[in-house]
């Protein structure tokens, strides 16, 4: 029997104060987008900002809905909307944070696994890496420096 190891590894921040400038003002965006989110349902608010190559930031925000799965998560809208506009850009480094009314939010959140595949999607399309952040409210921050290093399995074109 043949085994495999797969090992991640993430750069960890101990706070949004410690990242590099650029990162910052990333997450910022990210912030931000979250205070803009649609959550009535969950209470959970997530925001995302994704700096591209030609100099532009996309941000989004997870957008609910009553008929549940019709909601969109923070990432998905800014990676399909930067998609729709900006469909030659490709995507250097994408900022995620979370909050709930409920609880503060003092842990990293990553993607969801819907939101991995489609951020996956761009990776392999694009044919380059993007960069991971992401925060809770507060805290630690976590930065992947590639979706494969989330999804290291992901599924794409080139499996069909």
């Amino acid at each position: 029997m043949e085994q495999l190891s797969i090992t991640t590894t993430f750069n960890v921040y101990p706070s949004a104060a410690a990242l590099p400038a650029d990162v910052q003002q990333l997450m910022e965006k990210a912030v931000a987008a979250r205070n803009n989110a649609y959550a009535p349902y969950s209470k959970f608010r997530v925001g995302a900002a994704l700096l591209l190559d030609n100099g532009e930031v996309v941000v989004g925000s997870n957008q609910e809905n009553a008929a549940y799965p019709s909601g969109l998560c923070a990432e998905r809208v800014a990676i399909f909307h930067s998609g729709a506009v900006y469909p030659h850009a490709k995507i250097l480094k994408m900022a995620i944070t979370a909050a709930s009314e409920g609880r503060l939010v003092d842990s990293p959140i990553p993607p969801c696994g819907a939101c991995r595949q489609s951020i996956g999607e761009y990776e392999l399309k694009q044919d380059t890496p993007i960069e991971i952040w992401f925060m809770g409210e507060e805290g630690k921050v976590y930065c992947s420096e590639s979706l494969k290093n989330l999804l290291p399995l992901v599924f794409g074109s080139k499996d069909l």
